[in-house]
C-alpha cells in the first residue's frame, strides 16, 4: 500500500475523454477545397521529406497530448497523427462501462450537417495540356489524318466526288508527314499501320470513283505489296473490278481467281461473290460455256436470284433447251427469304398488336423485303418471255408450260400476269383474236386480274373502233377496280368520242386522283378542255404534263397551238422553237414555224423555215404553194418553175400547177416554152378556157397562124360552159319551186319529208388508239389564220397577171394529206383547206390542223 499514490480529486479525468473526437485532417470530404492538398497533388510538395516535430505547433498545428496521470501537453508531428487519447472541441472521452464507444450525440468535427456537400466551392480548373511536346504534336495529327478521311467519305456520299478526292490526297498528305515526324522523334516503331492502310484504301477509292483507273490501280498495288498488311489480298477484287469497267476482261479473270485463293472457306459468302462475278465477266467474252460452270456452281452451294436468271441467259444463247427448262424451276425455287404479307395484317381484338404492325408496316426492312420480292418477280417473268418461244415448238405451248411451272411454286400469282403477257405477244404478232380470246379467258378471275384483262381487252376494241365493247370493257374495269387510272382513261376515251366532253373530264380527273402522276389522264383533259374552249385550262393542264415530260414533242406542240389560238404568236413561236430543238427535221413545225412568221409579216424568216420544211419533205403541197408564191413576189420566176413542176409531179390532175408553169415561162420572158405549155396543157385540158385565152393571146402576140384555130375552140367552150350554167340554174330554180310547193301543201299531206341524216362534226378517227387520245382540230380553231392567210395570197398574186389571166383550175378541190403519229398506228385523218374564192382563182391554202403532231 505504500507505494499506492491516488490522484487527487480535483484532477480526476475520464480515460476516454475524446475518444469521439475527430480529427479534420482525415476529413476526405473537405479535400477539394484543401489549398495545399491540391497544391501538393499537383506538384512535388507531397513529396518531400517528413519535417521534424516542432513545440508548440506542427504542420498541422498543435494538439494537446494527454495521458492517464497527468493534463495533455500539446505534440505535433509531420504527419498530424492524433493520438488515442486526445480531446477536441471539449467532447469528453467516454467511460467504456458508462456509455458505448464509438457515437456521440455531439456535434463532430464542429461543422453543420451537409450530407449533399453543397457547401463545397466550384472544382479547380484542369490543369492546360503542354501541346509543344512531341508526342502530343503526333496526337494531333493523326486526329487531323482520321477527319480528313472522314470528310472524304462524307463527300462522296454527297456525290462531290472532286472534293472527296481532294480531302483523301490531303490525308495522304498529312499522313507521310507524321511518318516522317515518328521517325525524327525516334519513334518509328509505334507507326498506325491501320491509319496508313486507311488513307491508301480511301484514297485509291476515290480515284476509282472519279474514274482516274490508273492512279487507283497503282495506289492498289502500293497496299497489296504491302506485307505488314494483313489480307490485303481482298484487294485484288476491287482491282479487278477496275479491268472490268475497262474492259480488259482477262485481267479482270485473272484478279478475281487470285482474289478467290487468297480467300479462306469461313468466308463463303465472299467467295460466292466473286465466283458470280467471274461469271459476268465470261459473259461479256462469249465463253459462255465457263460462265455456265461458275453459275452452276453457286446454284448449287447459295443458290440466288440474280445467278438463276444469268444461268437461263447463258443457256438460251447455247440454245439448251432441256437444260433452260431446269434453270427456270431451280429459279422458281429460289428462296427469298422474306415473310409473308399476312404478318402484316393486323388482328382486330388487340390494340397493341395493331400499333405494333402499323409501325412496321412500312419501315425499312417492309420496303427491302417488297424491293426483294418485285425483283424476283421481274426476274421470273423476264426469263418466262425470253425461253417461251424458245423451249417449245410454239411461243404458245412454252408460255403454257412456264404457267403451269410458276402455279407450283411460291409465286403462283404471276402465273395470270404470264397470261396477261401471253395475249399482249399475240397482239404483238398482230393475231388480235388470239389476244381476246386469252384476254376473255379473266372475267371470271379475281379482281385485279379481271380489271388488268378488261382494261386491255377496251383498248382492243377501241383500236377496232368498236366504241361500244370498248365502253363495255370499261366498265368492267371499273367495276372489278375502281382506282385502276388505265380503265377511267378507257372509259373516258369512249366518251370522248361520242362527243360528251363533260363526262370524259371527270372520268380523267378522278384517274388523277387515284394516280397523279397519270400523264395520259393529264394529256387528255387538256384536249377536252380545249375541245370545249376552256383553253386557259388546258393551257394550265400542258404546262404541268410540260414539268413532268420535258421532251415531249406532243406537249410541245399543244403549248404552242394553244398559244396560237390565245392570240399570242410570240410564246407560240417560242415553243415551236423547243420543239425544234428536240425533233429538229420535222417539216410539219419548221412550216408551222413559216407560217406564224408570215403572219407576223417577217418574210424573211418564214421563208428560211419554208425552205427547211421543203428540204426535209418536199411533197407538202402548201409548202411548195407559198415557196413559189414568194418567188414570183420577189420577181424570180425562174426560180418558181421548179415548186410549181414538183407540184404538178403530186397533182397531175390539177390544171392550176401546169398553169402556174406555163405563166411563170411566160412572165420570164421565155414565151416558147410557154406557148409549148400551153398546148401541152390544151392537149390534156381540152376544155380549160383559162389556157384557150392564154393561147390566142400568146399566138397573137407572136404572130401565128393558129390563133383562129385557138379563137374558135375558145367560143365553142365558152358557150358549151354557159349553156352548163344555165342548166344548172335552171335545175336550182325548179328544186327550190318544188321545195317552195311541197312545204305549201305539207300541212295536208302525211307524208314525211325525207332529210339525209346529219354527219358528227368531229371524225372518230381523230382520237389516238391508245390510253392517250391523240391532239384534235377544234371547229374554227384556225379560221382567222387561215382567212388571213388567203388574203395575204391573194394580195400577192394578183399583181402577177392580168385580169382574167387564170393560175389555177376551174375546180377546186381540197388538198388530202395525212400525218403518222411515231407513238402508234392511227389512221389518215383529212385536213380543212381554207379556200378563198374571188373573181380570179387565187391560190388555195391548206390549214395546219390542231391533231398534227411533230413526228
Amino acid at each position: 500500500m505504500e507505494n499506492v499514490h491516488l490522484v487527487p480529486e480535483e484532477e480526476e479525468d475520464d480515460l476516454y475523454t475524446g475518444y469521439n473526437d475527430y480529427n479534420p485532417t482525415f476529413d476526405s470530404e473537405d479535400l477539394h477545397n484543401d489549398v495545399a492538398f491540391q497544391q501538393a497533388v499537383r506538384t512535388s510538395h507531397g513529396r518531400r521529406p517528413p519535417m521534424t516535430a516542432k513545440y508548440p505547433g506542427t504542420a498541422i498545428g498543435g494538439r494537446p497530448i494527454g495521458t492517464a496521470y497527468g493534463s495533455r501537453v500539446p505534440i505535433g508531428t509531420a504527419m498530424g497523427r492524433p493520438m488515442t487519447g486526445a480531446v477536441q472541441d471539449g467532447a469528453a472521452r467516454p467511460m467504456t462501462a458508462v456509455r458505448a464507444a464509438g457515437y456521440s450525440s455531439s456535434i463532430a468535427r464542429g461543422s453543420a450537417f451537409d450530407p449533399l456537400g453543397q457547401a463545397k466551392g466550384p472544382a479547380p480548373p484542369l490543369e492546360t495540356k503542354n501541346e509543344d511536346t512531341p508526342e502530343e504534336k503526333i496526337k494531333i495529327l493523326e486526329k487531323k489524318v482520321n477527319d480528313l478521311i472522314e470528310d472524304s467519305c462524307l463527300a462522296h456520299a454527297r456525290g462531290d466526288l472532286q472534293v472527296s478526292l481532294e480531302k483523301a490526297k490531303e490525308a495522304g498528305r498529312k499522313e507521310r508527314a507524321l511518318v516522317r515526324q515518328r521517325e525524327q522523334t525516334g519513334t518509328a516503331d509505334h507507326i498506325n499501320l491501320d491509319l496508313t492502310y486507311s488513307v491508301l484504301f480511301n484514297l485509291a477509292n476515290q480515284y476509282a470513283n472519279n474514274d482516274m483507273y490508273t492512279e487507283a490501280l497503282n495506289t492498289y498495288q502500293v497496299i497489296v505489296k504491302n506485307k505488314m498488311f494483313n489480307n490485303a489480298g481482298r484487294l485484288k477484287v476491287n482491282m479487278a473490278n477496275i479491268y472490268f469497267k475497262q474492259k480488259n476482261y482477262t485481267k479482270a479473270i485473272k484478279f478475281y481467281r487470285m482474289a478467290l485463293d487468297q480467300i479462306s472457306n469461313a468466308h463463303n459468302a465472299m467467295r460466292i461473290k466473286i465466283m458470280q462475278n467471274i461469271g459476268v465477266v465470261f459473259i461479256h467474252m462469249g465463253q459462255y460455256s465457263d460462265a455456265i460452270t461458275s453459275f452452276e456452281y453457286i446454284m448449287t452451294e447459295s443458290p440466288n436470284i440474280k445467278t438463276g436468271f444469268n444461268l437461263i441467259l447463258c443457256y438460251y444463247a447455247i440454245g439448251d433447251r432441256e437444260r433452260m427448262k431446269k434453270a427456270f424451276q431451280k429459279l422458281i425455287c429460289v428462296p427469298l427469304g422474306v415473310d409473308d404479307d399476312d404478318k402484316y395484317i393486323p388482328p382486330n381484338d388487340d390494340p397493341h398488336a395493331n400499333m405494333v404492325i402499323e409501325a412496321i408496316k412500312n419501315d425499312k426492312l417492309h420496303q427491302m423485303e417488297r424491293e426483294r420480292k418485285a425483283l424476283a418477280e421481274k426476274y421470273i417473268m423476264t426469263s418466262a418471255k425470253l425461253i417461251a418461244p424458245a423451249i417449245e415448238m410454239s411461243f404458245a405451248a412454252g408460255f403454257d408450260w412456264c404457267v403451269d411451272m410458276v402455279k407450283g411454286s411460291q409465286y403462283v400469282e404471276l402465273a395470270n400476269d404470264l397470261e396477261i403477257n401471253k395475249a399482249i405477244t399475240y397482239l404483238r404478232q398482230r393475231d388480235f383474236k388470239q389476244a381476246v380470246e386469252t384476254l376473255k379467258m379473266f372475267e371470271k378471275k379475281d379482281s385485279r386480274v379481271k380489271s388488268a384483262a378488261a382494261t386491255n381487252l377496251s383498248f382492243l376494241y377501241f383500236l377496232e373502233k368498236d366504241f361500244d365493247q370498248a365502253d363495255r370493257y370499261a366498265e368492267l374495269a371499273m367495276s372489278a377496280d375502281r382506282y385502276n387510272p388505265a380503265a377511267l382513261i378507257n372509259k373516258g376515251n369512249t366518251l370522248f368520242v361520242k362527243e360528251d366532253y363533260e363526262k370524259a373530264a371527270e372520268f380523267y380527273k378522278e384517274s388523277l386522283r387515284n394516280d397523279s402522276s397519270c400523264t395520259e389522264a393529264l394529256y387528255n383533259l387538256g384536249l377536252t378542255y380545249k375541245r370545249l374552249g376552256r383553253l386557259e385550262e388546258a393551257l394550265d393542264c400542258f404546262l404541268k404534263l410540260h414539268a413532268i415530260l420535258r421532251n415531249s414533242a406532243q406537249v410541245m406542240y399543244q403549248l404552242a397551238n394553244l398559244y396560237e389560238m390565245l392570240e399570242d404568236p410570240h410564246q407560240a413561236i417560242e415553243w415551236l422553237m423547243q420543239l425544234t430543238s428536240v425533233t429538229p427535221t420535222d417539216a410539219q413545225v419548221l412550216a408551222k414555224l413559216g407560217d406564224l412568221y408570215d403572219n407576223e409579216g417577217d418574210k424573211s424568216q418564214a421563208f428560211q423555215y419554208y425552205y427547211e420544211s421543203y428540204r426535209y419533205f418536199p411533197s407538202n403541197i402548201s409548202v411548195i404553194e407559198w415557196l413559189g408564191a414568194y418567188y414570183i413576189d420577189t420577181q424570180f420566176c425562174e426560180k418558181a418553175i421548179q415548186y410549181f413542176e414538183r407540184a404538178t409531179l403530186i397533182q397531175p390532175t390539177q390544171v392550176k400547177w401546169q398553169l402556174m408553169v406555163a405563166s411563170c415561162y411566160r412572165r420570164s420572158g421565155n414565151y416558147q416554152k410557154a406557148l409549148e405549155t400551153y398546148k401541152e396543157i390544151h392537149r390534156k385540158f381540152p376544155e380549160n378556157v383559162e389556157c384557150l385565152r392564154f393561147l390566142v393571146r400568146l399566138c397573137t402576140d407572136m404572130g401565128l397562124k393558129e390563133v383562129q384555130d385557138y379563137a374558135t375552140k375558145l367560143k365553142k367552150v365558152e358557150k358549151m360552159k354557159e349553156i352548163r350554167e344555165q342548166r344548172v340554174r335552171s335545175g336550182r330554180d325548179s328544186s327550190a319551186r318544188s321545195r317552195r310547193e311541197g312545204s305549201a301543201g305539207s300541212g295536208s299531206s302525211s307524208s314525211p319529208i325525207n332529210t339525209p341524216p346529219l354527219r358528227a362534226s368531229v371524225s372518230r378517227s381523230e382520237v389516238k388508239y391508245s390510253p392517250v387520245l391523240e391532239q384534235s382540230r377544234d371547229s374554227g380553231q384556225s379560221n382567222h389564220g387561215t382567212s388571213a392567210k388567203s388574203e395575204r395570197l391573194s394580195v400577192k398574186l394578183k399583181t402577177l397577171p392580168g385580169s382574167n389571166e387564170p393560175y389555177e383550175a376551174s375546180t377546186q378541190q381540197e388538198i388530202d394529206a395525212s400525218y403518222v403519229d411515231p407513238l402508234g398506228p392511227q389512221t389518215q385523218r383529212p385536213k380543212t383547206a381554207a379556200r378563198k374564192r374571188n373573181e380570179e382563182d387565187e391560190f388555195a391554202d391548206e390549214e395546219l390542223g390542231d391533231d398534227l403532231l411533230p413526228e
